[in-house]
């Protein structure tokens, strides 16, 4: 069997696998590719693949003759690959069109974004590991970008207070850029739909912002789900109260197979302070705040708002290295002690996973939402 590795589109860093992991396949016997300089932004150079025991090898090579086809990103494999096995973060419940093409392909596509939330998947999860990354780096951004101090000092020109952080839905993003800006020096405050988010936000130091009347959430994996309209207007008030007060909002909140919710309008930047900051980590799904563009950084009245649903790629070391160590857990699932492909669909971690095999949708989700159903969720927020 032959495993390639592609090198991801040029806004994207990372890699699927370093030498260091390709190095755990090749002593299995398994013909590992890499396309020339695939890992060469995460720092992992074509000799390094090379002293792992694998083979440098053209990007056409890879794709029409591997067996099974590593890349983060679908948008780097053409769509007219057939018969192949797929494995990365491809988001299918916001890409749709891509699930028709799958299945008219005949490709066999493991999405690990659909991995469900039980113990035994808890090494594959690349959301989380990437995810933790994103929360970190968002606080470092934050910090960059304000132009003012984030902790408190006290000074022979005088004290400076410490900056007041808001972080809108407390997930593994959400917490760990919590507790990066509490180790900056930030105050911070905390709001989430999910009552369970409660005591790890109390826990990381910062305080939590409680609305009542909030719809159950605890079959959403991890991700925001829709709520009422008296909700969203208590919601909307809070956040407003306490945007006023902000100098540096970061936003995680997602909604499974949905645009974001768009839980910051036009007004409320208004009433920030010149030179305050906002990340936007859902900016992929629409963005949480109204002013927010993709992939963009813009100053609206004053606001710096980056737009940036990637940025555990700004850390592209380490974001491969954990997003390998995922992988790797999930491929001893899929390939067999002989060194060949075997899906077992009757297992619960790779049934969620797999989109499509055989010229059929496999996902019961993504079934569900191609046929305008309501899913039950078991992927995790990013």
């Amino acid at each position: 069997m032959i495993i390639g590795i592609l090198k991801e589109p040029s806004f994207e860093s990372r890699v699927s696998l370093i030498a260091a992991e390709t190095a755990l396949l090749a002593k299995q016997g398994i013909t590992i590719w890499v396309e020339a300089e695939a890992g060469s932004a995460a720092f992992c150079l074509d000799e390094d693949y090379v002293k792992a025991g694998a083979v440098i090898q053209s990007r056409d090579e890879i794709l029409n003759e591997a067996d099974l086809i590593l890349a983060i990103h679908y948008n780097n494999i053409p769509n007219v690959i057939r018969g192949k096995v797929l494995i990365g973060i491809y988001q299918p419940a916001y890409n749709q069109e891509h699930v028709q093409e799958w299945v008219k392909n005949n490709n066999t596509v493991f999405s690990l974004d659909m991995l469900p939330r039980i113990t035994r998947a808890q090494s594959m999860d690349v959301l989380s590991s990437q995810s933790n990354i994103a929360g970190y780096k968002a606080a470092l951004l934050a910090a960059v970008t304000y132009p003012r101090y984030f902790p408190m000092m006290m000074t022979a020109a005088g004290n400076v207070p410490p900056a007041k952080l808001l972080v809108l839905g407390a997930g593994v993003a959400g917490l760990q850029a919590v507790a990066t800006s509490r180790r900056l020096g930030a105050v911070v405050e905390v709001f989430d739909t999910r009552a369970a988010a409660k005591e790890e936000v109390l826990s990381l130091g910062a305080k939590f912002i409680e609305v009542e009347g909030a719809v159950d959430d605890s079959k959403a994996g991890g991700y925001a789900v829709d709520q009422t309209t008296d909700f969203q207007q208590k919601q909307k008030e809070k956040i407003a109260e306490s945007i006023k007060k902000a100098d540096v909002v970061i936003t995680t909140a997602q909604i499974f197979g949905k645009k974001a919710p768009v839980l910051v309008s036009k007004e409320m930047i208004a009433t920030m302070k010149p030179g305050s900051v906002i990340i936007d980590l859902a900016a992929a799904t629409g963005g949480n705040t109204e002013q927010t563009i993709d992939g963009q950084t813009i100053i609206w009245n004053h606001v710096t708002i980056i737009g940036n649903s990637n940025l555990a790629a700004a850390m592209p070391s380490d974001a491969s290295r954990a997003y390998g160590r995922n992988l790797l857990s999930f491929l001893k699932m899929l390939i067999s002690k002989e060194g060949k492909v075997e899906i077992n669909l009757s297992d619960e971690i790779l049934k969620s996973a797999c989109i499509t095999s055989e010229g059929e949708i496999v996902s019961p989700i993504i079934k569900n939402l191609i046929h305008g159903n309501t899913p039950q969720l078991h992927s995790q927020q990013s």
